[in-house]
């Protein structure tokens, strides 16, 4: 079977393979075998481009980069809804539909409505093609939006294709992009881990993820979709509830929460129903919506300026209740960072006790205005995260005194910073405050870090108190009678313990990095850090340039990661753990050998590219023998050009006359009677073509 069958016939077993699983819910084929299969199509599609399908299942994992996303104008206008907060507005919207309907002579005993739990996430529009998702469309203002199809075809239970025979060849499916509870506190977690700020809501988590440059990164936020609504000429439906069922025999994911309501009463009844049910479900919703089922009768209602006269969304009010603000305390970060608490008085929220909630930073506490022993409304912020909200100004007792931030460090006393451009206070003593130092220690050991089994939070701080450890690298200078004082650790304990130790000294590099505990370093940041490297000692050296053309490390993780390597404490500790035997570089487990095509020559890579992400090209050049440099130098053999690459490194290139090389020219070197042997000099205002930008 010659390469295009083959990709071809991969790409529907594949497809095949998602819709059983994603929308019917059946697993016909483990894991490993379905992981096989796509690595299979995967190194094919990039062997030959050329055949790769426009509805390829490996669009699922990402890999696109999208500096701009174009703005398209939607082919039918996305208005948005009137809201009410009343049952009295419900029943006047009902009023209103029959008074219409009465007046067009519509016979209202055919009068049903439609009810459908309202999702807080992100508008979207699909267009399916001759049964592809050809455009994925934001609503932007409701006239036009954003391109994201790169982003939306990460979605899973997205079908990137119908082949269902009742389905139009061409139409439009408009629904909610979400983020489920579950994603979202585990994406806060892992922010958590690398020091930075929590996210607020899933919603807005959502919002930013649909709108992230690098599909790749997308796709590990794992997004979800529900749909509900479909639009086409001619379809044969009369009903919206019919349209909705056909969905779903397409193979759309649909909430299975809607229900048809034959009077408004009925529609009373679901809402009252879910008011409190909705909570079990595993996205945030904020109210119900109300349409009128038959399609004939939309209709002829037809529309207002701003909203169709069908339909109304009812919204939940947010459950809020008034407590008292006994106190402020404030909490010290792995990093430093203080958050300050507001102590409550307990009151029950939404079936759970709440005595403390977070209020941020300095910025918030002024905005609210604050003061000790006031009556302050407290929400859960997406129903998660309990918030203030507000302060009832009418119980203000009238001594109170305005709140007044703290200067110095709670736990160590050490005068705080403010960092230009951000709103947390920090501590800047991380040496010696001990919640900064424990943190660190326990962040190490963590599952997602070291792994260090036999260790725990209340080892770390037993063995902190007695002076045992200080540093990350204190800790394999551990020894069995060292670890005997701990209090009531016994034997089986110090040999747990230190087992943990010796086999933690096998965890990938990545996870050494993510473990050293770099402000703004994150899970995924230091495996892509890791892959583009390759060693520690090549992230030490790198310049901040360098650090920054990583692809999805912006400029303040870099900077992060560059002040970090500079400190002569922090070299001293990746010495010390180069010397317990942690692993400091890549390992060739990790990597495919292809061929020896690229032996012998070294390679920086810059800018963007359209067939691959920059740490796909960095395994790309291992796999084939090749080295990775970082910077330009004139020891470099080839500047691997994409689009929008730094112009000091071109200059550079140019100066030393290192050979440049756009990335369908790195693809011709894999086969080694294609390697230039000139050395192409590209100016810096050339303008952009083939792919050499």
């Amino acid at each position: 079977m010659n390469p295009q069958e083959r990709i071809a016939e991969l790409s529907e077993q594949i497809h095949y393979y998602n819709q059983k699983y994603y929308q019917e819910h059946i697993s016909e084929i483990s894991d490993y075998d379905f992981d096989m299969l796509l690595e299979e199509l995967t190194n094919l599609e990039a062997e030959y481009p050329q055949f790769k399908l426009p509805d390829s299942p490996t669009q699922r994992v990402g890999g696109s980069i999208t500096k701009d996303f174009p703005t398209v104008v939607h082919k039918r206008v996305m208005l948005s809804l009137g809201n009410t907060y009343s049952e009295e507005d419900l029943t006047d919207f009902d009023k209103r539909v029959k008074k219409f309907l009465t007046d067009e002579n519509v016979p209202l005993d055919t009068l049903e409505y439609i009810c459908e739990l309202k999702f807080d996430g992100v508008s979207i529009s699909l267009h399916y093609e001759n049964g592809v998702l050809v455009t994925g469309v934001t609503r932007g203002d409701g006239t036009q939006g954003d391109d994201v199809t790169a982003n939306v075809k990460t979605i899973k239970t997205l079908p990137l294709r119908i082949t269902h025979p009742s389905a139009p060849a061409n139409f439009e499916v408009r629904g909610e992009i979400f983020m489920s509870h579950k994603v979202f506190e585990q994406l806060n977690k892992e922010r958590e881990q690398a020091g930075e700020p929590l996210y607020a809501n899933p919603r807005n988590t959502a919002s930013g993820s649909l709108k992230q440059q690098d599909s790749k990164e997308v796709a590990r936020r794992k997004l979800d979709a529900y749909l509900y609504y479909l639009l086409g000429d001619n379809l044969p439906y009369a009903t919206h509830d019919e349209a909705i069922k056909a969905l779903e025999t397409w193979g759309f994911q649909i909430s299975p929460t809607y229900r048809k309501c034959a009077d408004i009463q009925a529609v009373m009844d679901y809402i009252n129903e879910w008011e409190t049910k909705r909570k079990t479900l595993p996205l945030e919703t904020d109210g119900v919506v109300i349409k009128v089922n038959s399609l004939d009768q939309q209709r002829i209602l037809g529309f207002t300026a701003k909203s169709p006269r069908w339909a109304i969304a009812y919204k939940y009010k947010a459950e809020s209740i008034g407590t008292t603000l006994e106190s402020v305390t404030y909490q010290v970060g792995r990093t430093g960072a203080i958050t300050p608490v507001a102590e409550l008085k307990p009151v029950l929220l939404a079936g759970t006790t709440v005595k403390r909630a977070s209020l941020h930073n300095a910025n918030e506490i002024e905005r609210l205005g604050l003061r000790l022993g006031d009556t302050v409304f407290v929400e859960k912020g997406g129903e998660i995260i309990p918030k203030v909200t507000g302060v009832d100004l009418t119980k203000r007792p009238a001594n109170s005194v305005e709140l007044a931030y703290i200067t110095h460090c709670p736990e160590c006393n050490t005068a705080l910073i403010r960092r230009d451009g951000e709103a947390q206070h920090y501590c800047p003593n991380e040496k010696g405050c001990p919640p900064q130092v424990k943190g660190k220690l326990e962040h190490f050991i963590s599952r997602d870090a070291l792994k260090i089994d036999g260790l725990g939070g209340e080892t770390i701080d037993k063995m902190y108190q007695l002076g045992l450890v200080k540093t990350i690298a204190d800790l394999y200078d551990l020894t069995a009678d060292k670890l005997a004082r701990l209090p009531n650790f016994k034997a089986k304990s110090v040999q747990n313990a230190l087992a943990g130790l010796e086999e933690s000294k096998k965890q990938p590099f990545a996870h050494v990095l993510f473990g050293m505990g770099i402000r703004f370093v994150g899970k995924g940041g230091a495996k892509r850090l890791s892959e583009h490297f390759q060693t520690m000692d090549a992230i030490m050296n790198a310049k901040l340039e360098d650090l920054t053309g990583v692809s999805d490390v912006g400029e303040k993780t870099a900077q992060s990661v560059y002040d970090f390597f500079q400190i002569a404490e922090n070299q001293d500790i990746v010495s010390r753990l180069k010397v317990a035997g942690l692993q400091m570089e890549v390992g060739a487990s990790t990597a495919t050998t292809e061929s020896d095509t690229l032996a012998g020559k070294s390679f920086v890579i810059s800018g963007t590219f359209t067939k691959f992400s920059r740490e796909e090209l960095t395994a790309k050049i291992i796999a084939n023998g090749g080295k990775i440099l970082s910077g330009v130098s004139a020891k470099l053999d080839y500047l691997v050009a994409g689009e929008n690459m730094g112009p000091a490194k071109l200059e550079k290139a140019n100066n030393l006359g290192v050979k440049i090389v756009s990335e369908d020219e790195f693809l011709a070197m894999l086969d080694d009677s294609n390697l230039p042997t000139a050395s192409p000099t590209v100016q810096k205002d050339a303008p952009k073509q083939g792919g050499l930008f």
